[in-house]
């Protein structure tokens, strides 16, 4: 990629100040979901990553959860709204809390904070009460006013809806508890619907309660897009790959995060969550330009590719490390890995906290490089559509001829964002044979990522053979860094806490 003159004032910024998604760079693959197990089951030998799912609607997903509702019902001869509380504390495992149930009805319903149901007490309705009023408004005993719960407590209706509309308020549902002190039981749904007034919060409450239901069930899942109604199924939660269908957005499975392979949804949260830490994000001001090694003009990267030339001296050279691109194939190794100081535990206090800020800077520097490099790519897709439809009208060749293009450019999308998420798994491996082996293979698949990314940019029809190996190569040493995430996607036990 060449590199332009910048001017002095000239800062790098995404459009839209965002990082970009896995989705936007994939859908151009025919990876929607498929409308038969048999279609899925192809999908997923072809793509490991891809997690077999359906995407619900809402009254889809209601309908699942009632049809379990009803069973246990009907099994146990119990109310649908106790039932329902016995499977959401259980998440939902409808033969475990069948067995449990009738093993020992009494030791379940208490494990789910619900009152065992007993002979009656003469006394259950003056729970609650005091002198024959209300212990929490001092209102008077009024038979028709007061309600009582399975625990036998009982207020009066207008507090019960006061502490339910607080609660709800709150984004509280079906942890909602009674009101007596020192009292765990659950407020079942029928019991709060009947005495909610305001039609607003009954429709605020059974939102909330779906989203808990939705949250404690192990086979469902939200998807993430923004105002997306739909909700995953699946028969595993797997760190694995899904799209929705309905706002195309691309997500883990398991956490609901961007897609993060190979690094582990626990590492994934944690580097995320240190990337939002200003104490070390304001020291780094990432650099957008550059001065040329050789002739030291200020350069602009304006592509996605790290192998750059200058503009004016023509030198090319590696924008991370901004080494001599021509001794770079034998050195990438050195400039993707990290080299920890030998000598750092008989630092001083301040000396390690530097070498911390240090190694952290090494991998966000790339981590970020290659986020900004996906954006640059996606302007290099559509000067490429341009180009091509110019070729086309021109009558140099079809758009069949041009589709290999297509298909590399999706292919080193797939590879720069799998190499970006390698970073966050590098940084917190612990120094070894493990680490080294990793970060050689690392190396591997920057080193092709930067050739397929210079090859497509200069491509034409004349090259078509040796652009389809170069993938070829790309793809291999990606699915090499993969494998053990795709093989075991259990939280990595090799972690530092720098």
């Amino acid at each position: 990629m060449s590199a332009e003159k910048a001017e002095s004032d000239m800062e790098y910024s995404d459009s839209d100040g965002s990082e970009a998604g896995y989705e936007d760079y994939y859908n151009c693959q025919p990876w929607g979901d498929a409308d038969n197990e048999v279609e899925k089951a192809d999908q997923t030998r072809r793509d490991p990553e891809y997690a077999i799912h359906d995407c619900l609607r809402v009254e889809e997903v209601e309908r699942l959860l009632n049809e379990n509702v009803e069973v246990l019902s009907n099994s146990l001869h119990i109310t649908p709204s106790l039932a329902k509380v016995l499977l959401h504390t259980h998440d939902w495992a409808l033969q475990e809390v069948m067995t449990k149930y009738r093993d020992n009805a009494s030791s379940l319903l208490i494990s789910s904070r619900i009152k065992p149901s007993q002979p009656p007490d003469p006394t259950s309705a003056s729970k609650g009460r005091k002198g024959g009023t209300c212990t929490v408004c001092m209102a008077l005993f009024n038979p028709d006013k007061f309600a009582t719960l399975t625990c036998g407590h009982s207020f009066c209706k207008d507090c019960w809806c006061m502490h339910f509309e607080v609660q709800i308020t709150q984004g509280i549902s079906t942890d909602i508890g009674c009101m007596a002190q020192n009292c765990e039981v659950l407020v079942p749904e029928d019991f709060v619907l009947q005495l909610l007034t305001k039609p607003s919060m009954r429709d605020k409450y059974q939102h909330f309660a779906f989203r808990d239901y939705v949250k404690s069930h192990p086979q469902l899942r939200f998807c993430p897009g923004p105002n997306c109604q739909i909700v995953m199924r699946s028969k595993e939660l797997r760190a694995k790959r899904v799209q929705c269908q309905a706002c195309r957005t691309v997500f883990c499975l398991r956490c609901g995060t961007d897609y993060h392979a190979p690094t582990d949804c626990n590492i994934i949260k944690k580097w995320l969550t240190k990337c939002a830490d200003d104490s070390e994000t304001s020291n780094y001001i990432s650099a957008h330009t550059k001065d040329c090694p050789k002739c030291h003009v200020c350069i602009e990267k304006n592509g996605g590719c790290n192998h750059m030339q200058c503009y004016g001296c023509k030198a090319e050279f590696c924008w991370m490390c901004l080494n001599d691109w021509k001794a770079h194939g034998s050195e990438y190794y050195e400039c993707s890995r990290y080299k920890d100081n030998p000598n750092i535990g008989n630092e001083s206090v301040h000396a390690q906290a530097r070498e911390a800020l240090k190694k952290y800077l090494h991998y966000y520097e790339r981590w970020e490089n290659h986020s900004k490099s996906l954006k640059l790519e996606e302007q290099t897709l559509e000067k490429m559509k341009s180009r091509i439809n110019q070729k086309v009208m021109d009558a140099s060749g079809t758009w069949i001829d041009w589709q290999h293009l297509f298909e590399a450019a999706s292919l080193l999308a797939r590879c720069r964002y799998t190499l970006q998420y390698t970073y966050p798994y590098a940084y917190y491996m612990e120094s070894g044979p493990r680490k080294a082996l990793f970060e050689y293979q690392q190396a591997q698949l920057e080193a092709e990522i930067e050739n397929l990314s210079w090859k497509i940019e200069r491509a034409e029809t004349t090259d078509r053979g040796d652009l389809e190996n170069q993938m070829d190569i790309a793809e291999k040493r990606r699915q090499t860094l993969l494998k053990d995430f795709l093989e075991s996607d259990e939280p990595s036990d090799k972690l530092l806490h720098p």
